[in-house]
């Protein structure tokens, strides 16, 4: 059974189509590549799980059950989560408080003035789920700085366990590489290949090398159509995609990317 399937979405925007008739689907604990040149639809299919855009037309199923598409303060409810590019952790407070604020899942509580009025019970139970995302994010010895003390990568690392408190079954992470370097990225990917232990990750990455080296399944898409989906190997040879990168055929002969467009050939 999927924990997600996308069926026949379309969004319209005005005279737009943003997307068309697109498709995933995607297995329990596994990690769900989206890719495609600037402005193929990968941000607008993620918006459209996260409740952020309202689907012109479409059907999506979590868990087995289908069901209404989910408004932005539903995602805890139906065991999503989300990061965004823009990390967004509160200056004010430690790198711990910034993840215990992940566990609302009432979005139109304050919870940021619950979190101080919490019973030493609560805020104990809390806190130790607050720890546990910490250490499956690799950022346990982070609990007590502030986001300013935080170089970059760790800020990355701290918008995952945030976002993993809520003890989602699917992870939506949006850009994790942007911005890391080369070590960074392999980290970043071996943390992954761990937490899908834990859940499902759908992951909207630039970086294709990274998409290369974590991903089970890869859905391509262009100007709002998945043109191509399946492992790794399989997307990287399809003359769609070729196409779609280099703005050509596969006509020279070659049946792979080069590294620059596609990752490498082993990837």
């Amino acid at each position: 059974m999927s924990v997600l399937a996308i069926a026949n979405l379309r969004v319209n925007f005005g005279g737009l189509v943003a997307l068309d008739d697109v498709f995933i689907d995607v297995a329990p604990n596994s990690i769900v590549g989206l890719i495609g040149p600037n402005g193929a639809g990968k941000t607008t299919l993620f918006n459209c799980i996260s409740g952020l855009v309202t689907p012109t037309s479409g059907e999506i199923s979590i868990h087995g059950k289908k069901v209404d598409w989910p408004k932005s303060y539903e995602l805890a409810n139906f065991e999503i989560s989300r990061t965004l590019q823009g990390v967004g952790l509160f200056s004010g407070l430690s790198v711990i408080e910034n993840v215990m604020m992940g566990a609302d899942k009432k979005r139109e509580s304050n919870f940021l003035k619950d979190l101080f009025g919490l019973s030493a019970k609560s805020e104990r139970k809390l806190r130790a789920k607050a720890q546990d995302a910490l250490a499956w994010a690799g950022a346990l010895d982070l609990a007590d700085k502030t986001p300013s003390e935080l170089t970059y990568p760790e800020t990355k690392r701290v918008s995952i366990a945030r976002a993993l408190v809520s003890e989602p079954k699917i992870l939506l992470l949006d850009e994790p590489a942007a911005g890391l370097g080369q070590d960074d990225i392999d980290k970043f990917a071996d943390l992954l290949r761990q937490l899908k232990q834990r859940c499902a990750i759908i992951i909207v990455e630039h970086h294709v090398d990274f998409i290369g080296a974590i991903s089970d399944q890869v859905y391509v898409l262009n100007f709002g159509k998945v043109i191509a989906s399946g492992s790794f190997d399989t997307v990287k040879r399809d003359p769609a995609v070729l196409a779609a990168y280099l703005g050509t055929s596969n006509q020279s002969g070659n049946d792979h990317l080069g590294k620059d467009q596609f990752g490498a050939t082993n990837a």
